[in-house]
């Protein structure tokens, strides 16, 4: 139990929320974190509650964060969900070297607070283009949100590579109503129970779309946590994952799929206006790795920031990013230099 404790008070959970503090998931998350001497940061936005108090959470609303003297506070716009960047620069400042993110419609299942660890003993899928995790964990048809859709009819390859691999970013799957985009809410069934299999790891070229809703990541891979803010809502974690996965091959890392550590009982969403803003991740996200993969990129640890600034020059240079990106970008290099 202390070594439980030990690497839970390493770690950090960060959510954004615009709900007050009697929000059921929330205070579940406080309560839990309380038990487990572990930090739960919650960051606000305008349409934040002027009071918030919950005991075991750690709230930031808009003043207290333009208080923290991050270069990143002022300038990022309000009213977005990228404002969980601030979030993750809080844990960091703090002393985490895991950080786990999720949101508040999702509810920890009992696996939710498991030991996480970096190195894996998996099956490693590598070299397969773009690839359904999701099919791993399900025979039906379901597909995650971002997936290319040139490619979702495709099957998967067969699992039969189990090798140990370095996953400092880790993505849970979510039952009930898993992270999938517009066309499947509109012309598939839901609710959903993937089957709990084993995990699964995407090597350098294997391709698939991770999401922020229930992410791990590990501290060398923290300058990856990033969210965009100058693109579709819808699709700011998911052209993280892009970058970040294609970021992780040049410093010999994996990335994880688990299966379901939470149930998703989704916020209320206009499914018209998920799908207006998926357009544009429908029409480019192929494109994207593909523009990606051209990039030619120095490997190692050390390279991950000015790999992070190729990546997004590249994606403003496709216009699908605005140029008001860079200087959130290096604001964030900087923050998180100075508090790391």
């Amino acid at each position: 139990m202390a070594q439980s404790l030990d690497f839970m008070h390493k770690t950090a959970l960060v959510i954004t929320s615009i709900a007050n503090d009697q929000h059921p998931v929330l205070k579940q998350y406080a309560a839990a974190s309380i038990q487990r001497r572990l930090p739960f940061i919650v960051i606000g936005d305008t349409k934040s509650p002027s009071l918030f108090e919950l005991e075991g959470c750690d709230f930031y609303s808009i003043d207290r964060q333009q208080s923290l003297g991050l270069s990143l506070a002022d300038n990022l716009p309000t009213r977005h969900y990228a404002r969980k960047n601030l979030g993750y620069l809080v844990a960091i400042k703090n002393g985490a070297e895991i950080i786990v993110e999720t949101d508040d419609d999702n509810i920890p299942l009992d696996s939710f607070w498991n030991i996480r660890t970096k190195t894996k003993l998996t099956e490693v899928v590598a070299d397969s283009g773009w690839v359904n995790v999701y099919k791993y964990f399900s025979e039906e048809h379901i597909w995650p949100r971002g997936f290319a859709l040139e490619k979702i009819l495709e099957a998967p390859p067969k699992l039969g590579n189990i090798s140990k691999t370095q996953c400092p970013i880790q993505q849970g799957l979510a039952d009930n109503n898993p992270d999938v985009d517009a066309i499947y809410r509109l012309t598939l069934p839901l609710p959903f129970t993937f089957t709990a299999n084993e995990d699964v790891a995407l090597g350098a070229g294997s391709i698939c779309p991770f999401n922020s809703q229930n992410t791990t990541w590990f501290k060398e891979a923290f300058a990856l946590l990033y969210l965009p803010s100058y693109c579709s809502f819808r699709m700011t974690d998911i052209w993280r994952s892009f970058i970040a996965q294609r970021i992780a091959w040049t410093c010999g890392w994996s990335i994880l799929f688990h299966q379901s550590t939470v149930r998703q009982e989704r916020n209320d969403h206009n499914l018209m206006k998920d799908f207006d803003d998926e357009i544009v991740g429908y029409q480019n996200n192929f494109r994207i790795m593909a523009e990606l993969l051209k990039l030619d990129l120095p490997n190692g640890v050390a390279n991950v920031p000015q790999n992070l600034i190729r990546c997004y020059e590249k994606l403003i240079e496709l216009r699908l990013l605005g140029s008001e990106e860079m200087p959130l970008l290096h604001a964030w290099l900087s923050d998180l230099k100075n508090v790391s």
